[in-house]
């Protein structure tokens, strides 16, 4: 059997069975995708669990707030801790717990009840991304770490576009006593991860092998101003989904509408992480963030001021979800080559900090909507992507 010699970011060599470590790839990237349609079933079941247990529009935004910071900001701490422990055996527990609490949300007796289970999905959430992202990078080729991360990208993506089409199906056509047969890909899943030794991937460096000059995250300026990039690219990321119905609404258009105009944005994004990652390992992580912020912005521009829906408004829509999302496969492997040290820390960064901090711009643009109109406030949402590119150009590449 041939083998396929495996470089990390410190250059250590791990040697796996070339169609081990395959099987291994595509096993992390259906993780990606079930952790992410798991994460994205709660805009289909808030309706629901809102009439059932009378819940205010107050007491739902806090319960997406919850959600956002349980599933996304705790991303880089839970990567902290995996860098400094190794536990990669805790992939076998992400799934399950994200499944088994966020498909059984809708039962919940009490509101109080219902925080505690979307608390600990967003949890098992959160401990996935980093550890995922950080052992497709264990097992990937120096040479097409951008291209694997992109295939691990592309399938959340494909979770988060679908998974509010299949919620809402199945509790129309069969309740929400339904859902809770959709813990069983997580279950299957997580045995595959067992019997592949999905689990036993080192993720934890040597102490031989980690670089001792390689600054502390909080000492690298890269890695600030990257986040600060990702975050204010994800200012747009955040709020042309999550407002982009109302204002097709208020233009006259049917809800089905809507919906089809947010799956095309999302699949845009998964082609676009594809080419993204490519694009990374063949032209540089910095080029790849850098124009692809730069082609986002007037294509997003033309969407948002279209006077009407046309064949380039389809377009336009489908091109600035590729562009936007094309950054996060690049943006991943640089902030681990930045702190090579705490690469699932790096990771947390980019899949958790930044769309949480992506989620506050959101709401600034929710509230300038009350005041200056939701058109608008979608306009001003690309002042923060604008700011970014210079903030790009000016981070070194060494």
């Amino acid at each position: 059997m041939t083998k396929m010699t495996v470089h990390d970011k410190n250059d250590a060599i791990v040697s796996q069975p070339n169609n081990r470590c395959t099987s291994q790839m595509i096993l992390l990237t259906l993780g990606h995708f079930f952790s992410d349609f798991y994460n994205n079933f709660l805009p289909g079941l808030l309706p629901t669990v809102i009439a059932a247990l009378g819940m205010s529009l107050t007491t739902s935004g806090l319960l997406v707030m919850v959600y956002a910071i349980t599933s996304s900001i705790l991303q880089p701490f839970f990567g902290y801790y995996i860098d400094k422990s190794g536990y990669s055996w805790l992939v076998l527990i992400t799934l399950p717990i994200s499944a088994v609490f966020i498909c059984t949300a809708g039962l919940a007796p009490t509101i109080s009840a219902l925080f505690l289970f979307i608390t600990f999905a967003g949890l098992g959430s959160a401990l996935f991304h980093p550890l995922g992202s950080s052992m497709m990078g264990k097992i990937t080729p120096l040479e097409h770490k951008g291209l694997a991360m992109a295939m691990f990208i592309g399938g959340g993506n494909i979770g988060v576009a679908i998974a509010p089409a299949i919620v809402i199906y199945l509790i129309f056509h069969y309740g929400v006593n339904s859902l809770p047969w959709m813990i069983l890909p997580a279950l299957a899943l997580t045995i595959a991860y067992y019997a592949y030794n999905t689990h036993r991937i080192p993720i934890a460096a040597p102490q031989m092998d980690l670089d001792p000059n390689a600054p502390a995250w909080y000492r690298s300026v890269g890695i600030l101003k990257l986040n600060a990039v990702m975050g204010l690219r994800s200012w747009a990321q955040v709020a042309i989904p999550t407002f982009l119905p109302v204002w097709v609404v208020q233009q006259g258009q049917a809800p089905t509408v809507a919906a089809t105009m947010i799956t095309i944005f999302l699949f845009g994004g998964a082609i676009g992480s594809v080419a993204g990652g490519y694009i990374g390992d063949h032209f540089g992580r910095k080029n790849c963030i850098l124009w692809s912020l730069v082609f986002c912005l007037p294509t997003l521009y033309l969407f948002l001021t279209s006077s009407e829906i046309s064949a380039l408004t389809w377009f336009l829509l489908f091109f600035s979800g590729a562009a936007l999302q094309s950054a996060l496969p690049a943006s991943i492997i640089w902030a681990q080559e930045m702190i090579p040290n705490n690469a699932a820390m790096a990771s947390g960064m980019m899949l958790g900090l930044s769309f949480g901090l992506g989620g506050l711009g959101a709401a600034i643009t929710g509230a300038m909507a009350d005041v200056i109109g939701l058109q608008s406030a979608l306009v001003f949402s690309l002042l923060p992507l604008a700011l970014s590119i210079p903030l790009t150009y000016s981070i070194s590449e060494k």
